[in-house]
């Protein structure tokens, strides 16, 4: 375990994923105090320029739900895009905003499938990143879900989070989870068990396939398949941090 912190504390590109459930109120607004909470650590995090810093953000739609008053997050996809294309506006601005109290330019990034599967548009999303990044800004990046559907769609940030690991070259991948870490199984279940650490696919052996915050995430950050022509896997180990979260929407 020494060795894999010692490997976290050298990174110096970070990828940080972060979920709705630990920006949004349990009313479906953003919850303006865990931005900011969220933005005082990752300001810290890239203070003194020798970190940069990439944030995969979940959260638009969540964030769409109250302004078009909705009081659940709709089943119909064109509900969800609508939340959505509301939603982002609103999570990029409060990213701005918070960002601006320590002099840091923001940058959105909104990508899909294409742009990971596709040669030349990786190869754009690439540049782009690189070039935000050297300028000094911290990319801001989510699934573009105004125009995602559910048969072109990454599945959830967690994956997304992993591809854009590979994209940038990054040293670490954070996955912020209100979990305290990966499970063998569903975590609400009784029986499952916490995974201490895990260092490659083979700890996941025989693991219930699950969605964010279960094991069934992980594999993305490993999975050949998954990686981007030409991109390397990033070099630390994967990591879950609880965060303070509201409950999930059913």
């Amino acid at each position: 375990m020494t060795e894999a912190r010692q490997a976290v504390g050298a990174a110096r590109r970070i990828v940080v994923k972060v979920g709705s459930s630990s920006l949004t109120t349990a009313a479906g607004g953003l919850d303006a105090d865990r931005v900011d909470a969220l933005v005082d650590v990752l300001a810290k995090v890239r203070s003194g320029g020798e970190r940069e810093v990439v944030l995969v953000s979940s959260g638009a739609i969540a964030a769409g739900l109250a302004p078009l008053g909705l009081r659940r997050r709709p089943r119909d996809l064109a509900r969800q895009q609508a939340a959505a294309s509301v939603g982002q506006g609103l999570l990029v601005a409060r990213y701005t905003a918070s960002f601006a109290r320590y002099g840091v330019r923001v940058g959105q990034v909104l990508l899909t499938i294409d742009d990971m599967s596709r040669r030349v548009h990786h190869r754009n999303a690439s540049r782009t990143l690189d070039k935000l990044l050297a300028m000094g800004a911290l990319p801001v990046v989510n699934e573009n879900d105004t125009v995602a559907t559910d048969e072109i769609r990454f599945g959830d940030n967690d994956r997304l989070a992993a591809l854009v690991a590979h994209l940038v070259h990054a040293d670490l991948l954070v996955l912020l989870s209100d979990v305290d870490g990966v499970y063998d199984g569903d975590p609400s279940r009784p029986g499952t068990s916490r995974i201490a650490e895990v260092r490659g696919p083979g700890d996941l052996a025989g693991v219930e396939i699950g969605s964010a915050g279960k094991a069934g995430s992980a594999p993305a950050a490993w999975s050949p398949r998954s990686r981007p022509p030409g991109s390397p896997r990033p070099r630390a180990s994967r990591w879950c941090s609880p965060v303070p979260s509201t409950p999930r929407r059913r």
